[in-house]
């Protein structure tokens, strides 16, 4: 679906990723925000260096090892780059092979608890 930027009604708003001419908006932009985040790599941003995060240094890491350090790290990059919103937990799902997590999160730390699947072996 092809829609027009006059069109748009959302003060958040953004390309859906992966389709052409699309847009997400509102609460679908927030969720691909944090995706956006926690999947792309510090470092692979030439402009933003700092950009991202580091969950997937810990892929393949013992579980009891790797789940500590993927909680802090997803915290930290979306304190940092997400301000929109508070993350009330992470809970790694899978961390062998893939990163699999779920964010929790609430608007400004306010109203309904939200949630967000992120992985990084689903386009």
């Amino acid at each position: 679906m092809v829609q027009d930027v006059h069109q748009i009604t959302a003060a958040w708003w953004q390309p859906r990723l992966d389709t052409h001419g699309e847009i997400v908006e509102g609460l679908d932009d927030i969720h691909q925000c944090i995706r956006i985040i926690l999947l792309t790599p510090k470092g692979s941003d030439p402009h933003r260096p700092e950009f991202g995060s580091d969950l997937w240094h810990y892929v393949d890491h013992p579980v009891g090892e790797a789940v500590p350090h993927v909680v802090r790290e997803g915290i930290e990059a979306l304190a940092r780059w997400e301000p929109r919103i508070e993350v009330v937990r992470i809970v790694p799902v899978e961390l062998y092979a893939h990163l699999h997590i779920t964010v929790e999160w609430r608007i400004d730390g306010q109203g309904d608890l939200m949630v967000t699947e992120v992985r990084d072996d689903v386009a």
